[in-house]
């Protein structure tokens, strides 16, 4: 599907700071929106409703699924996340660039329906460095951390499927390798010739 925007995929193991990463692009970048997800996993402290997530129960999850609602749904830590289709067909037509926070499930189904995404795989430094940010974190009982610290491996496993890898290990260095991946599709000539159609034009 030709689309105006660019649809950007980012996609990390639990704890290798993909939210950070994201919310420092998105206060880098007013042309980059976030699609906000559909999730009903618990809301933790200091996040918002409708910012954060979409926090819904699975009542409603599973009719928004069986709607059709979901250009993407995956099943995460006993949680289920969903990314709406609506929003983000909508917002990549107006020409607006989107980033989805995703799993790398998430990220196949996207990729399956948008062959033109951008897809960014964040990795820790180290699973050491990993195990210390989720214990850091003070948020989860150790047999969660567990849970995720295996679920890290399986995910690791698929990120030669992705366009791009971070390391994030020094933040500002990640953030800026973030900011250039964004950049640098944004200056695709197929991008540019249909944006500045007009001055082509001057110079025939």
């Amino acid at each position: 599907m030709k689309t105006n925007g660019n649809l950007f995929i980012v996609t990390a193991p639990s704890g290798a700071g993909k939210t950070s990463l994201v919310r420092a692009l998105l206060a880098a970048d007013s042309q980059v929106g976030l699609s906000v997800s559909y999730t009903t996993r618990p809301m933790r402290p200091g996040e918002t409703d409708g910012v954060d997530y979409h926090f819904v129960s699975e009542e409603v999850f599973l009719r928004m699924l069986e709607d059709g609602d979901f250009l993407e749904s995956a099943e995460v830590h006993g949680a289920r996340y969903g990314t709406s289709q609506t929003t983000v067909e909508s917002q990549l037509h107006c020409g607006r660039d989107l980033v989805l926070e995703i799993d790398w499930q998430g990220a196949a189904q996207v990729r399956a329906l948008h062959p033109s995404a951008i897809s960014i795989f964040i990795l820790p430094p180290s699973f050491e460095a990993l195990e210390q940010r989720l214990n850091n974190r003070g948020q989860d009982s150790q047999q969660v951390i567990a849970r995720r610290l295996a679920g890290a491996r399986a995910e690791v496993a698929h990120v030669g499927e992705f366009d791009y890898v971070i390391i994030n290990d020094l933040f500002e260095t990640a953030i800026q390798d973030l900011l250039a991946i964004v950049r640098s599709q944004r200056l695709r000539a197929e991008k540019q010739l249909r944006q500045h159609q007009d001055l082509l034009k001057k110079f025939t």
